[in-house]
């Protein structure tokens, strides 16, 4: 029994003599080998940060609007056939400039009934949609005044009072653009910061020019029977000075008026995008 305590001692003793001798090397990979069952050697994981799992929680705000909706779509379309009809006009192709005329008519009304039934209000809708309309109205009664059948003076005040409002529009959008201000986001209409509201009259204008351009339009189309008897001529002249009158007073409405142009603030882009995807949803 002594002996095999002896030999179990000497083994031992054999075996610490054995790695006593051998390289540093070896003994520097044997001090930093790490075992598993050693728990000193095992390194705890980090905690997740209370602060990390609360803010993951919280949603990102978004400052971006849906701008691709059927009657933003209408809208674009409106814009894309003003030089089209401008065209047209300036090669005297009537009756071709008349039906897309009347296209670009029925599209303002459609788009804005689908808008509202189907709550598809957007910010950038406020703006491309009088946009669309203005365009139209420029192009035509620019190539109209050419043909000779507008008056001059009359092309004269109906432009001044829409270089004038879009001058504004300009100014408006950059002073009321979040930070940083840079043109590639100047131009991102998906991203909302001025509210442009029409005035009464201002609507009454729009209306009443669009008659004008359509009626000047039309009346080359129009047999020279039908202008003698029902003396078109004449009304159409009445017309343009009426014209002339609402657009001298729609100009001078949003120099006056303090609701016309709105700056939006933070929280309210945020609350008309929320509002606006909670209306969408089923």
């Amino acid at each position: 029994m002594s002996d095999m305590f002896y030999d179990r001692d000497s083994r031992a003793r054999g075996c610490l003599t054995l790695s006593s001798k051998t390289s540093p090397l070896a003994q520097k990979r044997w001090s930093t080998s790490k075992t598993p069952e050693d728990p000193k050697n095992q390194v705890p994981a980090e905690p997740k940060s209370a602060t990390k799992r609360l803010l993951s929680k919280i949603p990102i705000g978004r400052s971006h609007e849906n701008i691709y909706t059927i009657p933003n779509i209408l809208t674009f379309s409106r814009l894309v056939a003003a030089p089209v009809v401008g065209y047209l006009l300036v090669h005297d192709y009537h009756a071709a400039a008349l039906s897309l005329f009347a296209y670009a008519g029925i599209t303002d009304l459609v788009d804005g009934w689908i808008a509202r039934k189907y709550h598809l209000q957007t910010v950038v809708g406020t703006i491309i949609d009088p946009m669309a309309d203005k365009l139209l109205m420029t192009i035509g009664v620019a190539c109209l005044a050419v043909n000779g059948s507008l008056p001059v003076w009359l092309a004269v005040i109906i432009l001044g009072r829409d270089v004038g409002l879009a001058i504004s529009a300009i100014y408006y959008r950059w002073i009321s653009l979040p930070p940083p201000k840079t043109m590639a986001r100047y131009w991102d209409f998906s991203l909302p910061s001025a509210e442009v509201k029409p005035t009464e009259i201002s609507k009454i204008n729009t209306a009443l020019q669009l008659m004008l351009v359509g009626s000047a339009i039309a009346l080359p189309v129009v047999p020279e029977a039908i202008i003698s008897a029902w003396h078109l001529s004449e009304a159409m002249t009445g017309f343009q000075y009426l014209v002339a009158t609402t657009t001298i007073w729609s100009g001078l409405s949003y120099v006056f008026s303090n609701n016309a142009v709105k700056i939006l603030t933070k929280d309210e882009i945020q609350k008309r995008i929320a509002q606006a995807e909670a209306k969408r949803k089923p």
